[in-house]
């Protein structure tokens, strides 16, 4: 399973950081967290050991937030909603429709001069991305963004321009590819920390629901795990 782990890490919904990602700036809802309403987010996670490479990079660049945000994609940036069963079953539904696929990230970009953004490219699964994003912004997370949707790899993110421009630089010639069987489903809690929620399988059942069904087996375990 490909995925980035638990975020866990302490943010700021006023600038997006976390599974938002760094482009979204200022879209997270003001009323995340109030009352019964809840925020999530939903990304695409990478092998240990490219997303260690691109932290390393991140870092490099004097990204402050390289140490506590694994490198990721974004589909679903940080999103209100006041039902999480029906927001849970959404993205489960989501995930049995599709099909693992692969990504190859490539070469750079830039969000610049309207985010201070450089990100690694998706190419290969660049519609796949798109496809998930059009279906999980259905339903109870169904949202107006400012901005398209472009799926990307944030790399450096709020330094200064002379370091921006260095990640763009030197990112260049990036060039990684692997597979992608699942997908993160994350809350933001009232602590302000990403927690991960489900970690979803494509074409399956979520973690949670496949250990459900080894219980009521008699403890049987599944050798696609």
């Amino acid at each position: 399973m490909c995925s980035a782990g638990q975020l866990n890490v302490k943010t700021d919904t006023r600038k997006g950081v976390g599974p938002d990602d760094s482009r979204q700036t200022g879209v997270a809802g003001t009323d995340c967290g109030d009352g019964d309403t809840m925020c999530v987010g939903v990304i695409l996670g990478f092998p240990p050991e490219i997303a260690r490479e691109l932290q390393e990079w991140r870092a490099s660049f004097g990204d402050p937030m390289a140490d506590v945000i694994p490198a990721h994609i974004t589909l679903i940036t940080t999103t209100p909603t006041q039902d999480w069963a029906a927001t849970r079953e959404h993205v489960r539904e989501v995930a049995r429709t599709q099909e693992p696929f692969h990504i190859t990230i490539s070469g750079t970009g830039s969000f610049r001069p309207v985010s201070p953004v450089v990100f690694v490219n998706v190419e290969e699964g660049f519609e796949e991305c798109v496809q998930l994003h059009e279906k999980l912004q259905t339903g109870p997370l169904e949202r107006l963004l400012p901005f398209p949707y472009h799926p990307h790899v944030t790399v450096a993110h709020d330094v200064s321009q002379e370091n921006l421009d260095e990640a763009e630089t030197v990112l260049r010639d990036y060039r990684a590819t692997f597979p992608v069987v699942s997908m993160g489903l994350y809350e933001h809690d009232t602590n302000g920390i990403w927690q991960l929620r489900e970690e979803l399988d494509f074409g399956g059942d979520t973690d949670e629901e496949q250990q459900a069904d080894s219980r009521h087996a008699g403890g049987r375990s599944s050798a696609a795990n």
